[in-house]
């Protein structure tokens, strides 16, 4: 990739969050207490992460925020939408993730974010029943009135630029069809109300039309079909996603290129999941279990490369569950039984027990997202950013690319991205920069 020109980071960014939940307000309240020094953005590349920069005795690690031109926190303003009328604070509240004394400290900022109503049709998240939603006469009213709430953000906020990073919940499947082939298609199935688009993919068209990068952090289909790319190509428009990789799907993509790497096979592997937000309500619906199971499932078999190694890999059996438990809240335990074998084909087990806390875990990745999509956009670049696999559990590809889900194999891949931001040459395969 050859980057020409950036353009600096001048301004604010404002950073658009359709969902106004745990994961949302997780990422506000600690962008808020990072930029005061009062909490550490762990878990955030951008913010914590290190490249390797020159080459010979000129190689240096220097930080990613210095080693090429991003938004820094005190420019970032948010705005949000949500199907219940709750400001960050209370919802903050409602979610349980953070304690009060991370809480108090900003609460006036955060009861100051108060979200547009959302945009829902409640047939794709049978779960949950709005209270906070818009009235449209059809789907291409409702994205006028999302296009309209963009442009007044804009304004009210200061922002020389904007970016939208989906932090809602998981629809229900949903299918690609003709409305998803063409602009004029997708067009035509929002005048008709297309039950083949849900609302996600409004706020995703939406975000195209004003130009906004859009990052797609659920399984949902919101912008991986072809009209949302030839739009996004048209305006000059990065897209990311889709499915933000947290607990489990993130010790697979660690596991698994190790299991391949020594050449220990496998018969199976069985995840169960316990969850008590509103991510576990609404995932407790079959339907939109369904869209969630298939982001997870494509995962080994990928990594694995059961066409290459048919003796090890060749039959395993893959299984994933997610129980709705409301006495765990945000505090989701991911479990895994391991079924594989070595020499002479002896069976051996591993078993891994990941309490981890699911917002926690999803906040950084949209802030480095956001962060991210920006210098993208600012780069020139448009359409599906491949190099921002690392993020999720099902990556959005460029036509006819293949995902790639090994995560150290994506992590190679956004840094080749970043040195080439910093005008760097890319790396040999050991490591070295090219001459």
């Amino acid at each position: 990739m050859t980057i020409s020109r950036i353009a600096q980071p001048d301004g604010t960014l404002g950073i658009l969050l359709p969902g106004l939940g745990a994961v949302a307000t997780t990422l506000v309240a600690g962008t808020l207490l990072a930029r005061r020094g009062l909490g550490a953005p762990v878990g955030s590349l951008t913010q914590l992460g290190q490249l390797k920069l020159g080459a010979g005795t000129r190689e240096r690690t220097v930080p990613i925020r210095e080693a090429v031109p991003l938004a820094p926190l005190t420019n970032l303003a948010f705005g949000a939408w949500d199907i219940f009328p709750d400001n960050a604070l209370e919802a903050a509240r409602v979610a349980g993730v953070l304690e009060e004394r991370h809480l108090a400290p900003i609460a006036e900022e955060l009861a100051s974010l108060r979200p547009m109503p959302g945009a829902f049709y409640p047939q794709y998240v049978k779960k949950l029943q709005g209270t906070h939603t818009k009235r449209a006469s059809s789907k291409a009213d409702m994205v006028a009135q999302l296009r309209d709430d963009i442009r007044t953000f804009r304004r009210n906020a200061g922002a020389t630029r904007l970016v939208a990073v989906w932090c809602a919940s998981t629809e229900v499947l949903v299918e690609p069809a003709a409305c998803h082939q063409t602009i004029a298609q997708f067009d035509r199935g929002l005048m008709q109300d297309d039950p083949a688009i849900s609302n996600a993919q409004l706020y995703a068209w939406a975000c195209l039309q004003e130009g906004v990068p859009f990052v797609n952090g659920s399984p949902n289909l919101a912008a991986d079909f072809p009209a949302a790319a030839s739009l996004a190509r048209e305006a000059g428009v990065p897209l990311a996603g889709k499915d933000y990789k947290t607990g489990q799907t993130l010790m697979k993509t660690i596991i698994g290129p190790g299991l391949k790497a020594r050449l220990l096979g496998l018969n199976g592997w069985f995840s169960t999941n316990i969850l008590g937000n509103r991510d576990g309500e609404v995932l407790d619906d079959i339907e939109s279990f369904r869209a969630k199971e298939r982001s997870k499932l494509g995962v080994l078999e990928q990594v694995l490369e059961p066409e290459r190694y048919p003796e090890l890999y060749g039959k395993f059996h893959h299984k994933v569950r997610i129980e709705y438990y409301p006495p765990r809240g945000d505090a989701k335990e991911g479990w895994d039984n391991i079924d594989l074998f070595g020499w002479l084909g002896y069976p051996m087990q591993l078993k891994i027990d990941f309490l981890c806390r699911d917002s926690i875990l999803a906040a950084p990745l949209v802030l480095d997202l956001a962060l991210l999509m920006d210098l993208a956009h600012r780069a020139g670049l448009s359409g599906t950013q491949d190099w921002l696999s690392f993020y999720f559990k099902s990556p959005m590809t460029q036509p006819g690319a293949k995902q790639v889900h090994d995560l150290f194999a994506q992590q190679r891949a956004l840094e080749a991205t970043l040195r080439a931001f910093a005008g760097e040459a890319p790396l040999a395969p050991g490591g070295e920069a090219r001459a």
